[in-house]
């Protein structure tokens, strides 16, 4: 089980923010304990680099750059310590500000966050594969970055399907940890946000999670439990992780 989640409620001793994550780790759980361990304290270092910045762009911006503080520091780490040393991990998180009212989600590789706005879903971020075209074109752009389709699979180098992350050191500078980033406003119609390594999100579509979830009434546990074994019942070999985070202080329809 290399997956990893962190839900730091009152982040830097805010309680007007929480940072919620997914990690998804392969090639061993260095990199994606690295990330889940260090992730929150990063954030709200750069949090607090950027306060007198104010506004959207700053917020996005720190995140932005602690992603690849955490990726630079476990870089540092790894190569002291072998037994840390090795392997990726993909990340999605989403911080939560202002009482509840905004959300920043940001995304590195093939986790994903779904919102659920007015019971319908929303997918807040993209998957970070080497089918993307995008990321095919950037990696090929780079001296020596070379995609292959290996039995129907595209992979970096003919080795990692997906093209960012934390870690993969030999898959540098191809494989990045610079994440992409999105705000959003919390409305009223805002109920809930799925966080989920791609174990749910390749047996489950973003809909169907969205409504187990909202069937789970307010029981925020039983939803996770049901997404979970929804993915397991299709034949999800893969480790799934699953947060559910209610927006919304009354009870899910």
């Amino acid at each position: 089980m290399e997956d990893r989640h962190v839900a730091a409620v009152a982040l830097a001793g805010d309680r007007a923010q929480a940072l919620f994550g997914v990690f998804d780790g392969h090639g061993g759980k260095g990199a994606v304990e690295f990330a889940a361990d260090n992730m929150p304290r990063i954030v709200a270092e750069e949090l607090e680099r950027s306060a007198r910045s104010g506004g959207r762009a700053a917020v996005e911006g720190a995140v932005r750059r602690a992603y690849l503080r955490t990726d630079e520091e476990f870089s540092t780490t790894s190569s002291k310590n072998r037994e840390q040393a090795g392997g990726g991990a993909c990340c999605v998180t989403a911080l939560l500000r202002e009482g509840g009212r905004q959300l920043v989600v940001s995304g590195a590789g093939d986790c994903r966050a779904v919102l659920s706005r007015g019971g319908r879903a929303e997918a807040l971020t993209d998957d970070h594969r080497a089918s993307r075209q995008d990321e095919r074109d950037r990696i090929e752009a780079l001296k020596g970055g070379l995609v292959l389709n290996c039995r129907g699979v595209w992979r970096v180098q003919g080795s990692l399907a997906v093209t960012r992350g934390i870690g993969d050191a030999h898959l540098k500078p191809w494989v990045v940890a610079e994440p992409e980033t999105r705000t959003v406003d919390v409305g009223a119609d805002c109920e809930l946000l799925i966080l989920a390594s791609d174990g749910l999100w390749d047996k489950v579509g973003s809909q169907e999670a969205v409504d187990a979830a909202a069937a789970s009434s307010g029981d925020l546990p039983a939803a996770c439990r049901r997404l979970v074994d929804m993915a397991v019942s299709r034949g999800s070999s893969d480790d799934i992780s699953v947060l559910v985070v209610q927006l919304q202080r009354r009870p899910l329809r």
